[in-house]
């Protein structure tokens, strides 16, 4: 089997002419391709140059072979240029899984920062619950996950990078619609919607907790709806349910959103991943969330090429 450094010195030498032109274009001596293109002759049983005092000359054998050998090197050179480009996180893809709104906040501010810093590389967003997006993580089919948790999952690194104050939605004709803020005490006798799907069920939890404090029987109740069915069905006045600020900046006719008083009543987000993934765009946006969130630290940020901007 030919070796590629002998295919790329008969390249050079057929298309310079000259064994000399060829070892001053590549750098090399000339005897060094004169051993390597006598090599090449020896494994393919064929004579691929004539040789005289001006230089060297195809033989049909050897045109032959230039016009196979030629693409197969362009495709290698665009292989390595193509591995090069991704491993700068000039190109490639990252997989993201999300559990909130983009309308809004944090993540939409790291989404926003990481395209501007790197513009090549595809940002693939999915939506999805908890349990599904880890288990995507580990089968590799996602990269990343920011989900509302500050404990570990088991075997993944996790960076606790953003909170979230949780809003009350309401329709606009509700008794407590004028007030500015709420809390738990003023909704101990309201009837709270939640959906089944992402981010519902984090949300169902953590509604019966607080209102478990305040009121023996709360009323929560389930809907097989997405969170948009769900706010829609809010402003048409079939319930109140809890969200998170970052869909404060999604518009639907008749509702609004009140926030909570109490200082505890936050969604704190984490970015999840595994260690042993070694996407070069998912250490960069590693990198960038941390500097977003202002938690820079050795081993989180230090993969950037130069800092980003949180504007």
């Amino acid at each position: 089997m030919p070796q590629l450094s002998e295919i790329r010195y008969f390249v050079a030498a057929a298309e310079n002419g000259s064994l000399r032109q060829a070892a001053e274009a590549l750098g090399i001596g000339q005897s060094c391709i004169s051993r390597s293109l006598m090599r090449l002759e020896d494994r393919l049983g064929v004579s691929l140059f004539e040789r005289s005092n001006t230089g060297v000359r195809l033989t049909n054998a050897g045109r032959r072979f230039l016009e196979d050998v030629r693409p197969a090197l362009q495709q290698l050179d665009q292989a390595r240029r193509s591995a090069c480009a991704a491993g700068r996180t000039e190109s490639g893809a990252i997989r993201v899984g999300l559990l909130t709104s983009l309308a809004g906040g944090f993540l939409r501010r790291l989404i926003m920062s990481y395209q501007r810093e790197y513009p090549k590389v595809r940002v693939d967003l999915r939506d999805g619950g908890r349990d599904e997006h880890v288990a995507s993580l580990r089968a590799r089919d996602l990269d990343i996950v920011f989900l509302p948790c500050s404990t570990p999952v088991r075997n993944c690194e996790c960076a606790e990078l953003w909170c979230e104050q949780i809003h009350i939605a309401l329709c606009k004709g509700h008794r407590l619609a004028g007030k500015a803020k709420l809390d738990w005490p003023d909704l101990c006798e309201e009837e709270f919607i939640t959906s089944c799907h992402a981010i519902g069920p984090e949300l169902h939890d953590y509604i019966a907790h607080r209102l478990a404090e305040h009121a023996p029987l709360p009323k929560v109740e389930i809907r097989c709806a997405c969170f948009e069915t769900l706010m829609n069905l809010v402003s048409l006045g079939q319930g109140i349910t809890a969200t998170s600020s970052a869909w404060t900046d999604v518009k639907f006719p008749d509702l609004i959103l009140r926030p909570l008083s109490d200082p505890r009543d936050v969604l704190r987000f984490s970015a999840i991943w595994l260690a042993e993934n070694d996407n070069p765009a998912l250490r960069c946006l590693v990198s960038t969330a941390h500097v977003l969130a202002g938690r820079v630290r050795r081993g989180n940020s230090d993969w950037l090429p130069r800092q980003v901007s949180s504007d």
